[in-house]
């Protein structure tokens, strides 16, 4: 009988191990995204003085509006939800608000509705009369960009596009409403 004996066979590789370096590159690239996402949330609202994000609003009837468009006014961003309750509260002031404006041409309401459905949001603009544009908050992204903590809340931009005014509550009449205004409109 022949006796056979293994041989110690080395295999040599050769280049670079692709797999591990990818899955790597992978995991710093994830860790990085991470990273991006706490350090916003981290950062609390938009401030005072800052500019003012810009973004496109699609009102639910179909128009698209960008702030950015509307440099040279005065804008009032209200964000809102069918189901909050201290959004009834400020509602038809900020309706009476927009209604005094209107005429002047050099102020705009924008509602912009977060995380609520289509049906209830359009019956509270009809229960509120509400007759400023208003839309849906497609993706949250809006919110996100001003990084809002909740509903309702007000940001107001000057016609420089920057941040003149933040309210992270309920406006409580429309004399504050117009306190908040006023000093930003020219004589």
């Amino acid at each position: 009988m022949e006796e056979t004996t293994p041989t110690n066979i080395t295999e040599k590789k050769s280049g670079l191990p692709w797999g591990k370096l990818l899955a790597w590159l992978g995991l710093f690239i994830l860790l990085a995204i991470v990273a991006v996402g706490l350090l916003s949330s981290q950062q609390g609202p938009v401030t005072i003085g800052s500019p003012a994000p810009n973004f496109t609003l699609t009102t639910f009837d179909g128009q698209q509006i960008t702030l950015e468009a509307l440099r040279g006014k005065v804008v009032v961003i209200n964000f809102w939800a069918s189901w909050c309750k201290p959004c009834e509260q400020e509602a038809a002031d900020l309706e009476a608000a927009w209604r005094y404006y209107e005429d002047r041409g050099d102020v705009v309401f924008l509602g912009v509705d977060w995380t609520d459905t289509e049906t209830p949001a359009m019956a509270y603009l009809s229960k509120f009369d509400i007759t400023y544009p208003n839309g849906p908050d497609l993706g949250t992204r809006i919110s996100q960009a001003y990084r809002t903590t909740g509903v309702p809340e007000t940001y107001i931009v000057d016609q420089n596009g920057v941040l003149a005014y933040i309210k992270l509550s309920p406006f409580l009449s429309l004399a504050e409403i117009k306190a908040a205004i006023d000093p930003l409109l020219k004589p």
